[in-house]
């Protein structure tokens, strides 16, 4: 009897070593991890998220990898993550200084980017929905999306400064993201 619990207990720890593999080095080898760290005078912003590469597929569209009008977990992986130390005005809507699940819902000609309190680990269920509670949601914001003629292969976030203003930028494929704020 103590042979068949030892068996079982190899199978299972065999079994949870694999599935974390899969979950945190597997998956990150095709959707590598990026940081953004912003600093303007007091302020500063993280961004931590997965940047998927387009690899040929179609990205933006009704039926594409990440369809229009759908929540969509902005990366891949585990939920991107928005921090700030310093209260934020996007275009007189007020983002609270802290940590947030950054989530955006892509359409054709703008986009809603929404900052939510919680934070999921993976992002999005088993059945590939978004984990987002839109009842926790701190901020949503629609601004205009742009498409340029060039292609970017990997999704990229980032943060810059631009005059007085800065901006936050999604960038993949031929589609550019910027939503302009200022801190308080």
């Amino acid at each position: 009897m103590k042979k068949l619990f030892l068996i079982l207990g190899i199978v299972a720890l065999i079994i949870i070593a694999a599935l974390v593999y899969v979950r945190f080095f597997y998956t990150k080898s095709f959707s590598p991890e990026g940081e953004v760290a912003f600093e303007n005078g007091s302020l500063k912003i993280g961004v931590y998220y997965n940047r998927p590469s387009k690899k040929g597929r179609v990205i933006f569209a009704k039926d594409g990898l990440v369809p229009f009008g759908k929540v969509w977990r902005t990366g891949a992986n585990e939920a991107s993550i928005f921090k700030t130390n310093q209260t934020l005005d996007f275009g007189g809507k007020t983002l609270e200084a802290g940590e947030y699940s950054l989530w955006t819902i892509p359409g054709e000609q703008s986009w809603k980017i929404i900052f939510n309190k919680e934070i999921p680990g993976w992002g999005v269920g088993f059945d590939g929905q978004a984990q987002r509670n839109p009842e926790t949601d701190a901020l949503v914001i629609e601004v205009p999306s742009v498409t340029q003629e060039k292609e970017f292969e990997q999704f990229t976030i980032s943060v810059e400064k631009a005059g007085e203003e800065m901006e936050l930028l999604f960038i993949w494929d031929k589609t550019l993201v910027a939503a302009p704020f200022s801190s308080k």
